[in-house]
């Protein structure tokens, strides 16, 4: 290099995290016209995949137990030109030097996209116990589909989104099924306890049995689980548990980076993470967003992928970075409903502009003052993109309910929580 030479940006890109946060990113850079050299990183031996097919399509009855790669090896190695690194995790980053520490080997970066996602969290005193899983990897998904397929008892502790699919699949074959909250009613952080309860009522219409307000006491058994005990005393008999309480962002490796880290990677609307050249991005990134003001941290797919495309973005051509804003959004399938939910719940309130939450149809939506923050819908596929757009234009909470009663037949009532 020359002394008049001017170095404009990155020449090496490091991706810690390949599922899809971390191939988006790799995508973007080279859609971006990033030229250097680009190093992923992955602790699973497999290549990136779909993570939403893992509780849905590979759990149902005669479903392939393939994983959905979103690229082939050849596509990543020879088009994209990619250096592989899987089954490597991640065992440290020091920011000043540049350099990710992974596999004994040190990897140094010009830029950096941290996606190394989020772990299941488990239940203390199962460890090696047969028949006791998360579902969050292939080879959970897998593991779990075994037991479905050789008619496993199956208790699911968490009443969440992915712990109902695996009752779900359960009760497609015809097996005995029990979900366990702690809590008085499922869902309560994620959709509020009214609406939590409405959409709970698909388990028991489905013959699943639904114990809420219960712990765990112990899970019994020597080397192969053989039942639950709640803290009621009660003991329900399996052969399967899912434990399905939640996921902890995998920020573990990052000690001594100096990094801010408070649940997530905190980063700041860019997806900046504290650090030259250091970028985050899917369920590890807690960034401030813009369009509510506030720090979130989002485990959803739509998310990942926007924020692995924005991130790579941001690291590679730092000139011309923007602002990551988004509506967040997911969808599960239960029973063979669908429910989706865009945007962020409030505790103002929620209308229900179409259909009935104790039947198999309806749109609810959220407010925040007097602006409309999210809807929630159980078989509303025709609506919920609609008032995500209307979601992210900030409208009015009033305009969201005319617009409901202008565009399809209404039942509506208010609720406050």
């Amino acid at each position: 290099m020359s002394a008049t030479t001017v170095r404009t940006g990155p020449r090496s890109l490091v991706v810690v995290g390949a599922s899809l946060a971390g191939l988006r990113a790799v995508e973007a850079a080279r859609k971006a016209g990033f030229a250097g050299r680009i190093t992923l990183i992955g602790d699973e031996p497999h290549l990136p995949y779909d993570r939403p097919p893992l509780s849905k399509q590979m759990l149902a009855p005669g479903g392939s137990t393939e994983p959905v790669t979103f690229r082939s090896r050849a596509e990543l190695v020879d088009q994209l030109d990619v250096e592989l690194l899987l089954d490597t995790p991640a065992a440290g980053l020091d920011p000043d030097t540049g350099v990710v520490h992974a596999g004994g080997a040190e990897v140094a970066y010009d830029a950096l996209v941290i996606a190394t996602g989020a772990a299941a969290r488990g239940l203390p005193g199962t460890e090696g116990l047969a028949g006791v899983h998360v579902l969050r990897t292939l080879d959970d998904a897998r593991a779990v589909r075994r037991a479905l397929d050789e008619g496993a008892r199956t208790v699911v502790v968490g009443a969440g989104f992915v712990g109902s699919e695996v009752a779900s699949a359960a009760r497609e074959r015809g097996l005995p099924a029990t979900v366990v909250e702690a809590l008085p009613a499922p869902l309560v952080r994620s959709v509020g306890p009214e609406l939590g309860a409405a959409l709970s009522s698909l388990h028991t219409r489905n013959g699943t049995v639904l114990r809420c307000g219960q712990a765990v006491a112990a899970v019994e058994g020597t080397d192969r689980v053989e039942g639950v005990r709640l803290t009621d005393g009660t003991v329900i008999g399996a052969d399967l548990v899912v434990v399905g309480i939640g996921a902890v962002p995998r920020t573990d490796w990052l000690a001594g980076s100096g990094l801010p880290v408070d649940d997530g990677v905190v980063c700041d609307e860019f997806l900046g993470a504290g650090a030259p050249g250091v970028h985050a991005a899917g369920d590890v990134a807690r960034w401030h967003n813009p369009l509510f003001d506030r720090s979130m941290r989002v485990e959803h797919w739509s998310a990942a992928a926007e924020q692995g495309a924005r991130a790579a973005r941001n690291a590679v051509a730092p000139a011309d970075a923007r602002p990551y804003t988004t509506v967040p959004y997911f969808w599960s399938d239960w029973y063979g409903s669908r429910i989706q939910f865009a945007g962020v719940t409030a505790e103002d309130g929620l209308e229900i502009v179409s259909g009935d939450p104790a039947g198999d149809h309806f749109v609810a939506l959220y407010r925040e003052g007097d602006r409309l923050t999210g809807v929630l819908t159980l078989n509303g596929q025709r609506h919920v993109m609609r008032y995500r757009r209307l979601v992210a234009q900030r409208a009015r909470f009033d305009e969201a309910v005319a617009f409901a009663r202008t565009s399809a037949p209404v039942r509506s009532t208010t609720a406050t929580s």
